[in-house]
């Protein structure tokens, strides 16, 4: 993400409003410039804020770990022929995407008595909904099965195939407390805390397949849809600059760094196929869970009044 622009402008404004206090300083009057009563500043000594925006951010999905277990019980007729399981691990990278977001925020600050520096503390919520999409994900498996009424074992390997691994995140959530340094008609802020945020996993057209009798065979059937969606808590970094229009309104620019706890999603579904190799019947469950963390990083601009 380039964050270059939101920095310069951030310094512009600091840079114009420390040569406005700059100018306006005790040793200013030697220089024949009085000096703007405290009564004046922009900023107030303390207040709760709300505002509106608007944010720009990159979705960083990473790497998804993935673990799949397939069980079947073979039957002709009405007769178990066979049972058999397998399972295995993989590993699913997923690409970062970009959105743009509305975003809301309130919060309080206050400066520390007799000096320019402050402290307070925000709320924000933004609604991501972004998705991240990889096709036709492989899960290799290996396993065996055994005959009914035997003890032999007949190893295999196979995939599950995933027509589309989807991961999205939806709604963030932060409070973040903070330190800052007040100007004549700005503050600049640092300052870290939790974060909350709605992720989902989808797995669409998931299909079982073993290697056996030289190729794959298609073990559960029609494809199946799973979903796991889950609140995840989290940290955030933030760096910000504000700009006071007047003693009430003022501009809040931000830049955020926020990571996800890794987040687990459970996936679990019967199967029926009724197409299996001689005429037989193929009962079983498709089982898995998906891991992962997502970082998130915003630039958010956002109007805000003071009261």
């Amino acid at each position: 993400m380039k964050k270059m622009p939101l920095v310069f402008a951030v310094a512009a404004i600091i840079a114009a409003d420390m040569s406005r206090a700059q100018a306006q300083s005790p040793n200013s009057q030697a220089r024949g410039v009085g000096p703007v009563p405290s009564s004046m500043s922009y900023v107030p000594n303390a207040g709760l804020f709300a505002g509106l925006g608007g944010s720009f951010n990159s979705v960083n999905f990473g790497n998804q770990s993935i673990y799949a277990v397939g069980t079947s019980n073979v039957y002709q007729g009405s007769t178990l022929t066979s049972s058999g399981s397998a399972a295995g691990p993989a590993n699913i990278y997923v690409s970062s995407e970009t959105t743009l977001a509305p975003a809301v925020q309130g919060g309080y600050f206050q400066k520390f008595s007799g000096t320019d520096w402050l402290w307070g503390g925000k709320f924000s919520y933004s609604y991501l909904g972004t998705t991240s999409t990889v096709r036709n994900a492989l899960l290799p498996q290996a396993g065996s099965f055994t005959a009914t009424g035997t003890n032999v074992v007949t190893p295999f390997t196979g995939n599950a195939v995933v027509r589309s691994f989807q991961t999205n995140i939806e709604h963030q959530m932060s409070f973040v407390p903070f330190v800052g340094r007040a100007f004549e008609r700005s503050f600049v802020y640092v300052g870290a805390g939790p974060t909350l945020s709605r992720v989902r996993t989808n797995l669409n057209g998931l299909i079982g397949f073993a290697d056996v009798n030289g190729g794959p065979t298609d073990v559960s059937g029609a494809p199946i849809n799973l979903t796991s969606a889950n609140w995840v808590f989290g940290g955030t970094a933030v760096v910000g600059a504000t700009y006071f229009l007047d003693r009430s309104w003022f501009l809040d620019f931000s830049y955020a760094y926020g990571m996800t706890g890794n987040q687990t999603a459970s996936f679990s579904s019967p199967f029926t196929n009724p197409n299996g190799s001689n005429g037989s019947t193929i009962t079983g469950t498709l089982v898995g869970t998906s891991a992962g963390k997502v970082i998130t990083q915003g630039v958010t601009a956002s109007i805000n009044k003071a009261f």
